[in-house]
């Protein structure tokens, strides 16, 4: 189940058009690990797949505080294949998929999509 900014976000894309959007983050158990477990993101980056017409949208959704260090994660995060280390936004763009970063912020208490940031090759 979703949890925090995330059901914001799948309500925030689904009325941008995107009518297939899924949470692709799962929760992986860890034996002692405090909490049991940790979150972990498609590709180490991803939390929502959002699809329409010839558009695939990567989401990392976050708080707005934490915003700035989601985007150094995705700008930092690589992947290793064949040995060699590759920058994980860099292969997600270049098959042509689309990243953004949702901040999410309580204004008057409500909560609010703040900040959001593309990235693109």
């Amino acid at each position: 189940m979703a949890s925090g900014h995330t059901p914001r976000s799948l309500k925030h894309l689904r009325a941008q058009g995107y009518p297939l959007v899924t949470v692709v983050e799962k929760w992986q158990m860890v034996p002692g690990h405090p909490g049991g477990g940790v979150r972990q993101d498609l590709f180490g980056i991803i939390d929502i797949i959002a699809l329409r017409h010839g558009e695939t949208l990567a989401v990392q959704v976050t708080s707005a505080g934490q915003f700035t260090a989601h985007l150094r994660k995705i700008r930092e995060h690589v992947t290793l294949v064949d040995g060699k280390e590759y920058p994980t936004a860099g292969l997600i763009l270049d098959a042509g998929w689309r990243i953004e970063v949702h901040g999410w912020e309580k204004v008057k208490n409500r909560y609010v999509l703040k900040r959001t940031k593309e990235f693109i090759l």
